[in-house]
């Protein structure tokens, strides 16, 4: 296995060559890599995996229970959501079961909650419940005034996304992918031998490719010869507020969807901090990762009608992420038997709960078209560090600080996260190469003080990791 970053890759053949090192594409490397028989390169255009929509989403696993009855992401929605539970207990991915609670402000919506009821049953999620009023301030007493009512989902959760994406990618690299960063695929050609990528880094060889582009997976389909979907990036701009707001909210508090997405919400996070977003605004620039004033205005404006106590509360930080929204409904996954290629397009919000049913899909659709798997291989298990508020975390555990008193001395104060974590975070198999990199891997920075406090020691740390 290797991970590369710097100069040219050599120009080899592989089997499968996946362009795009996302959650989904990092969760399709994962699945392949369970044979051995094949080679497998995963193609990365940023500097580390999940830089484009997995690390800047709500970051909810999703039950499924409001998708289009028999659409395709219905049925991997589902599937994935329990792949997904349950490989997260294995391998130290912080995951929560809050519940949520669909909430009705008019009587337009109240009168909606029995249809989504329905809905969730015949997308295999039976135990919906529809609250009344005085029920839901009994679960949700810092609501604002004038719900009418709510649709409870118990099975709606909360996750780490960027452990589950590194989660992913770690143990395809340690089955023996090629992880090529920094790689941006300028152009690609197809003969009778295979394609032929052109990349920033060199050129290589693929028998079959997979394109998991995410926000250009569009671009990538039409120099295939293919005009299946345009990519709008629809931004969503999100607030996060500070640890101290985290009594106010015991459930994940939804809107009624509306054909934009699903709405503004508030909602925790395994980290101890409380989302409130997003916006959905689409746009012609796939880079557009700014927030607005605008933006931040109108979720102020809903976040106090939904939690008015939740704007007395410290903003920690705001981010902005693009979901790769497209014309259709549902998931662009088509296999093109003629050119030993399948695209993976149009995931948008529900592909990180997705990932692994797309990728035990995505695997079968390479079958049909021809590609032998050969023979399945359990992967060798992977333990991530644990970045969740409900699990001990490693200053909390004496064994641990009296085997490595490096686990005892913070560096980060506002997330606790101390020199032992940054030390493994810079010794892993994908080690992070930017502050930013290390920040996801271990929260260092991602506290109140974004830094202020923190950032030179981390720095140091970090500079003195890389030499």
């Amino acid at each position: 296995m290797t991970v590369t970053a710097e100069g040219p890759p050599a120009a080899p053949t592989y089997d499968v060559v996946i362009v795009g090192a996302g959650v989904v594409g990092c969760a399709i490397a994962r699945e392949l890599a369970r044979r051995p028989r094949l080679r497998i390169a995963l193609l990365e255009a940023q500097d580390d995996v999940g830089q484009g929509t997995s690390k800047a989403n709500t970051a909810i696993l999703h039950t499924g229970f409001d998708a289009t009855p028999g659409s395709l992401e219905a049925r991997l929605v589902r599937e994935g959501s329990r792949r997904l539970a349950g490989y997260a207990a294995e391998s130290g991915i912080p995951l929560e079961r809050v519940g949520a609670l669909l909430v009705a402000w008019d009587e337009d919506q109240l009168a909606a909650l029995p249809h989504l009821a329905e809905k969730a049953a015949r997308n295999d999620c039976p135990d919906t419940r529809l609250l009344g009023a005085d029920e839901l301030y009994a679960r949700e007493p810092h609501l604002g005034p004038g719900a009418l009512g709510a649709l409870h989902v118990p099975g709606e959760s909360i996750i780490c996304p960027w452990t589950t994406t590194l989660a992913y990618a770690t143990q395809a690299v340690r089955a023996g992918v090629d992880l090529h960063l920094n790689t941006r695929v300028d152009q690609a050609d197809r003969s009778e031998h295979g394609h032929l990528l052109t990349t920033s880094r060199g050129t290589l060889r693929a028998r079959h490719l997979v394109n998991a582009a995410g926000l250009h997976a569009d671009t990538l389909d039409r120099a295939l010869g293919h005009d299946d979907f345009t990519v709008t990036p629809r931004r969503g701009q999100l607030i996060v507020h500070d640890k101290l707001a985290r009594p106010l909210v015991r459930h994940i508090l939804l809107p009624v969807p509306t054909a934009l997405g699903k709405g503004v919400l508030v909602a925790p996070t395994v980290h101890g901090n409380v989302l409130l977003g997003p916006t959905a605004e689409d746009l012609h620039d796939k880079q557009d990762t700014g927030s607005t004033a605008e933006g931040l205005a109108l979720l102020r404006d809903k976040g106090g009608r939904i939690l008015p106590a939740l704007l007395r509360e410290e903003v920690t930080a705001v981010y902005a992420g693009l979901r790769a929204a497209t014309e259709h409904e549902d998931y662009r996954i088509t296999a093109h038997p003629g050119q030993a290629y399948v695209t993976v397009g149009g995931i948008r919000s529900t592909g990180l709960t997705a990932s692994m049913a797309i990728a035990a899909h995505v695997a079968g659709l390479l079958t049909h078209i021809g590609l032998e798997l050969g023979p399945v291989h359990d992967l060798d298990p992977v333990r991530m560090p644990h970045l969740g508020e409900a699990f001990p975390r490693p200053h909390q555990r004496p064994e641990l600080i009296a085997a490595d008193p490096e686990y005892g001395t913070l560096v980060c104060h506002c997330e606790r996260v101390s020199r032992g974590e940054i030390r493994d975070a810079l010794a892993s198999t994908i080690p992070p190469r930017t502050l930013d990199g290390l920040r996801r891997r271990t929260r260092a920075r991602a506290g109140r003080c974004q830094g202020f406090y923190c950032g030179a020691a981390v720095r140091r740390l970090f500079e003195e990791g890389r030499r």
